[in-house]
């Protein structure tokens, strides 16, 4: 089940989530400095993004973060809790998203080592269209889709 979150009353779950996540995928593309893993709870209850989370059984399997900005919709991050992997629950995330209306574009930056994640979207029609290496050394690329 998909619901929205709120940041500041769940911002430790949702931390416990990104950090299960995130060290996999620092893993997964070798970054021994991995930015996201640096964020905090009070980062997230301070946050002016949405959440919307997946929970089964009781416990929050996954959550992404968006950013609306008038018909644009930025992905700014997505993790899976990886007891929860392959089970398709991202996907629900992104297909969940790209249709609350009135959007017109989404976008999404990832890691060029992440190759799950870029299937992933590629599977939801983005395509690459950036690529860059900023200060953190993790080369990055960004992704959009037309909605």
């Amino acid at each position: 089940m998909i619901n929205k979150l709120n940041n500041k009353k769940t911002a430790n779950i949702i931390f416990a989530v990104f950090q299960k996540s995130y060290a996999i995928e620092a893993k997964l593309i070798g970054a021994h400095n991995f930015p996201p893993l640096a964020r905090n709870t009070e980062d997230i209850k301070k946050s002016e993004t949405t959440f919307y989370g997946y929970s089964e059984n009781g416990c929050l399997a996954a959550v992404i973060e968006v950013d609306i900005n008038n018909e644009f919709l930025d992905i700014c991050s997505l993790t899976v809790d990886p007891s929860y992997f392959k089970k398709g629950i991202a996907s629900k995330l992104i297909s969940y998203v790209l249709a609350m209306g009135d959007l017109s574009h989404a976008r999404v930056e990832t890691a060029v080592a992440n190759t799950p994640a870029i299937n992933l979207y590629k599977k939801h029609g983005f395509v690459e269209f950036k690529r860059w290496t900023p200060s953190h050394g993790i080369e990055k690329l960004a992704m959009s889709v037309v909605i």
